[in-house]
């Protein structure tokens, strides 16, 4: 009888042992494919930086043309501004009474001399005229 306990005691410790390999060619498939996964999941992860740095680089280099953009309509509209305007005709006939034929290189001692035959009201007229036309700083 000790021989049946004996060959009993090894039958079992082999089927223990057969149970413990299956479990252990388990864990390791399981580790096997976290392993994958892990690993996959790092090229997943630079693949979105990489796309949210594109998607932020397109943003920045559109930012940055309409900034180029409203630069170059605010430099237009300076220029437009710095341009002489023309006078009107009144203000031209009162210069020209009072001896003024041209607004060019005109200062404000000799325009003060010419104009002070006009009423005050008329001067503030004819130098606010001047001044936004450009021909009077």
């Amino acid at each position: 009888m000790d021989e049946n306990n004996e060959s009993g005691t090894a039958i079992e410790a082999i089927e223990r042992l057969q149970a413990a390999a299956e479990r252990l060619e388990k864990t390791v498939a399981w580790l096997e494919e976290r392993q994958a996964a892990m690993t996959g999941d790092v090229p997943r992860i630079v693949a979105t930086v990489d796309a949210t740095a594109d998607v932020r680089q397109h943003d920045l280099e559109r930012k940055l043309e309409e900034a180029e953009q409203q630069i170059a309509e605010l430099k237009a509209q300076a220029a437009a501004k710095s341009e002489r305007k023309t006078l009107p005709v009144a203000t031209m006939q009162l210069l020209a009474k009072q001896g003024i034929g041209s607004v060019d290189g005109l200062e404000a001692g000799s325009l003060d001399a010419a104009l002070n035959g006009l009423s005050l009201e008329q001067r503030v007229a004819v130098k606010a005229q001047l001044v936004r036309s450009g021909a009077l700083a």
